[in-house]
């Protein structure tokens, strides 16, 4: 699934997902290997992503 198909739903999972994964990966490797650099990287998208598409349905409706 694309990040532009995704529900706020489906990102909040993702957004779950990649922080216990970044939180694992941290604890066993260390908080500067690269696979932890990686995965917080990827969250950085997802998080971006989610708050974008938030503002939007929530600018939709009225909410500030």
């Amino acid at each position: 699934m694309s990040k532009e198909t995704m529900s706020l739903l489906d990102l909040e999972n993702a957004i779950v997902t990649l922080q216990s994964r970044m939180i694992d990966i941290g604890l066993s490797k260390g908080l500067t290997h690269p696979e932890t650099v990686k995965c917080s990287q990827e969250l950085d998208i997802v998080l971006n992503h989610f708050q974008k598409l938030n503002s939007k349905q929530n600018a939709y409706v009225g909410v500030n």
